[in-house]
């Protein structure tokens, strides 16, 4: 695994159908484009297809918060970078931000929350050794930057206020 890997992880063009009656990237497509970009990066740890068949596993997405910051338009091509936030012995916390490809435009970033799954039961279980250390790796990639903007956000109304020095 090279120390850029995650960065883009998944490009694509935006299809004309996907427009909402607005004539912009609808927000169901904006999730179709970060779903493949987990499953790119299931296909980079070691989880793809073949592994998840062979070994009875899989992934849940347990919560996903997507903020649409740009409208995106038919025929913009795309490229999702990722970053692995947080890790434990069963669940991975995911920071996905879509970009437009010819100037780097953040258009909208999904933070998930994942969990791995043995279909037999199926239940929450531990990542398979190799499968962790990938993930572990991943997540060193960017373990001394700050975390991304918009990372941990939640839904409100309300702005923060912001705080004032001085008399």
């Amino acid at each position: 695994m090279q120390a850029d890997a995650l960065e883009p992880l998944h490009r694509t063009v935006i299809r004309p159908e996907w427009l909402d009656y607005n004539g912009h990237l609808n927000e169901a497509y904006y999730l179709l484009v970060f779903s493949h970009a987990t499953d790119a990066l299931l296909d980079l740890i070691g989880m793809d297809d073949a592994w998840r068949r062979a070994n009875g596993m899989t992934v849940y997405t347990l919560e996903t918060h997507i903020r649409y910051l740009h409208e995106v338009g038919a025929g913009v091509e795309v490229q999702v970078d990722s970053r692995v936030l947080e890790l434990d012995a069963k669940r991975l916390r995911l920071f996905h931000r879509m970009k437009r490809s010819d100037d780097a435009a953040t258009l909208a970033t999904a933070e998930m929350l994942l969990v791995n799954i043995d279909m037999s039961g199926p239940h929450s279980t531990p990542w398979a050794a190799p499968v962790r250390v990938c993930l572990d790796r991943l997540r060193e990639l960017h373990a001394h930057q700050a975390l991304p903007d918009g990372a941990g956000r939640s839904i409100s109304l309300d702005r923060p206020k912001k705080s004032h020095t001085g008399s």
